[in-house]
């Protein structure tokens, strides 16, 4: 994409140095229900459908599920709020599970998100495509495939703008949602008031006749069976906890504000649709959903003047719950990437998913999650029973390992102060979601389940694969490390000034260590005696760690800095003029070819150095995870008329003594 056509599709780039970025990209306790609570509030519109189906003919237990639902939802929720506590920098489950189970717990975590995340996006896409094509007649159904995938690509486009933009766009969806279900809720359960004694018996006959047929333990059974399957419900409550890094400072507060405020609507909406179908007596319906069927019968029948106004509100609100479900997919495109961001810099996932655009979003993880979801849609056609049957056994995975992790947390710190109200919370969460998660494999996994469970097992499989990878290539590098040992010490009384006029070489390094070192002394044996100046150059990239506020910006800034300086007083031992320059940026490209370019002017007879690791035998795997950088990098500088080289680092099988042939 060209500059001026990138500017004009995502933005002009941000200042990650100016203090008003970071308050012009975070959201306030509303607007972040907005984009992460309407995930768990557009479960609605298929978590209590799912369950009221698989009560049957025992509708009588509905009241019991709705108390039920909303309970889960609380406990959970509150559960969570204490994470956000003990976590405020957010992570979610991978970070739980990682601090307080191990690695390998993380890993699992992490990667069953992952994939529950591109299922948020699909269920919701499709979901919302279902209740638009709901009041559609059955000739367009063809369509709702591409209506699905056009809608993910806006929504692919709005997340590379910023989570900011996207999340204002789209608040007058959610607020129309709120506004036609509170109506839906309260109007429909008061035109039931005066039927409450005579629901009251017909629940009470049910039930009474429940046991006689199916006993105390079959009854039961029906009840779990029908509390599994609406899992879905509680989908997105842990959203909160893995967007941390978006929340409006003091964040902790802002989260624990937006975690009440979706566990009220999540509540209040979920049981409160439970309850109304027993009330409307609504029965499934070939084409429609649930929710369809309800208003029809709440609304279809309003007439003012001969007008059938009714149908307008049922139009209206299904058409906000379409748009509400569309909007639920945001969660995806904002936590998605970031669970993805904090698994890179541990090295289990490539580590450019790690790293922000000019928009300080993680354009990278953004359009894999967009992409896995598409993939979903064409591989289930659709089909929202499929969609949903793969969905929400991930989540709870997520939810048994967060909740395990706390209460290990509370034991091995069993004296601290509300140890009891800890174990207390997260031990009625972890029993509840445990038991959901058995209770969702033992329903759906022979239905297609297992796809979600295998797809997952992948996922891990492939992160190990990586993991090993990055980790053979830092055991293998370390072989550079030797060359410290045999450095020198003295530093001269007087260092030489650099003299713009001679020879420079530009090194551009990281951290200081083995292949910075490897680079310079390589230079000196490549061009014995010509270059008389050295310029350090390093980029700190500000990504997705390090992007937590402005002091973190000025601490990547200070930590480059400080490599730099022992760079310098290397090169000052060796008797050779050296001086530094640092530069600050998302995009190592961007913010090196400007620094280049500066350093170019002041030196006119300048050769800039990169280093770029080459492998024995190279393969798609390793291009996956390590970068062109340095090759953009030359061309770039070549472009522009700068000299530029890459001086290759060997990756090999077997460690090589190079301190003695490096620094002779």
């Amino acid at each position: 994409m060209s500059p001026h056509l990138k500017r004009l599709v995502l933005g002009k780039p941000r200042n990650v140095e100016d203090a008003r970025t970071f308050h012009s990209i975070s959201l306030i306790a509303l607007l972040a229900w907005v984009g992460l609570g309407a995930d768990g509030l557009s479960s609605s519109a298929y978590g209590p459908d799912e369950a009221f189906r698989a009560l049957g003919t025992h509708t009588y237990l509905a009241v019991a599920l709705a108390v039920a639902t909303a309970v889960t939802v609380l406990v959970i929720s509150v559960a969570y709020s204490q994470i956000i506590r003990r976590f405020p920098f957010g992570g979610g489950g991978y970070v739980v599970a990682t601090e307080l189970l191990g690695p390998r717990w993380g890993v699992l975590s992490g990667s069953a998100l992952l994939v529950d995340y591109v299922l948020t996006i699909s269920v919701s896409i499709a979901g919302g495509a279902d209740q638009v094509f709901s009041v559609l007649p059955a000739s367009a159904t063809h369509w709702k495939l591409l209506l699905e995938g056009a809608v993910i690509l806006v929504m692919v486009l709005l997340n590379l703008r910023g989570v900011r933009e996207s999340v204002t766009v789209l608040a007058p969806i959610f607020g129309l949602f709120l506004l036609t279900h509170a109506i839906l809720i309260v109007a429909g359960i008061g035109a039931h008031t005066g039927d409450v004694p005579r629901v009251a018996a017909g629940v009470t006959d049910g039930f009474r006749q429940g046991l006689g047929t199916l006993g105390a333990a079959g009854l039961f059974a029906v009840f779990v069976r029908a509390y599994a399957m609406g899992a879905g419900t509680y989908t997105g409550i842990e959203a909160v906890s893995n967007g941390l890094q978006i929340m409006r400072e003091p964040k902790v507060v802002t989260a624990r504000k937006t975690m009440a405020l979706m566990a009220a609507s999540l509540a209040i909406t979920a049981g409160g649709i439970v309850v109304l179908y027993l009330l409307f007596g609504v029965k499934p319906v070939e084409g429609k959903t649930m929710n369809a069927v309800l208003l029809d019968a709440f609304a279809g029948h309003w007439r003012i003047g001969g007008v059938n106004v009714g149908y307008g509100f049922v139009v209206l609100t299904l058409g906000a719950e379409a748009a509400l479900l569309f909007v639920a997919a945001q969660a995806g495109f904002i936590d998605g990437p970031r669970v993805m961001a904090s698994m890179a810099t541990d090295s289990w996932l490539p580590h450019r998913f790690s790293q922000l655009s000019s928009r300080l979003t993680i354009s990278d993880g953004v359009l894999l999650m967009g992409g896995a979801a598409i993939a979903t849609l064409v591989y289930t056609r659709g089909n929202l029973v499929a969609l949903v049957t793969m969905y929400s056994i991930n989540v709870f995975v997520t939810f048994s390992l967060s909740q395990l992790g706390m209460l290990r947390y509370w034991v091995r710190h069993r004296r601290r102060r509300g140890v009891g109200r800890g174990l207390a919370i997260h031990g009625v969460a972890f029993a509840l979601c445990a038991g959901i998660l058995v209770g969702i494999l033992y329903e759906k996994f022979a239905l297609g389940g297992w796809v979600t469970v295998a797809v997952t097992g992948v996922v891990v499989g492939v992160c190990f694969l990586i993991k090993r990878h990055y980790l053979d290539v830092q055991a293998n590098l370390s072989r550079l490390e030797s060359i410290m040992a045999a450095l020198p010490t003295s530093t001269p009384e007087a260092a030489p000034a650099p003299d713009p006029r001679k020879p420079t070489a530009v090194l551009l390094v990281g951290g200081y260590g083995g292949m910075g070192v490897h680079a310079l002394l390589s230079v000196q044996r490549l061009f014995p005696g010509h270059f008389r100046n050295f310029v350090f150059i390093s980029v700190a990239v500000i990504d997705a760690a390090t992007m937590k506020g402005l002091e973190e910006v000025e601490r990547a800034r200070a930590s480059a800095e400080e490599a730099l300086k022992q760079y310098v007083a290397l090169a000052h031992r060796f008797r050779l003029a050296a001086e530094y320059r640092v530069a600050l940026g998302t995009d190592v490209l961007d913010a090196g070819e400007e620094v280049c370019a500066e350093v170019a002017k002041a030196y006119p007879h300048s050769v800039f150095f990169l280093g770029k690791l080459i492998f024995e035998r190279e393969n798609v795997f390793q291009r996956l995870l390590h970068n062109e950088t340095a090759y953009q990098l030359q061309q770039r500088l070549q472009f522009s008329g700068m000299n530029a080289m890459v001086l290759p680092v060997r990756v090999i099988d077997q460690a090589v003594p190079v301190a003695e042939e490096m620094v002779a």
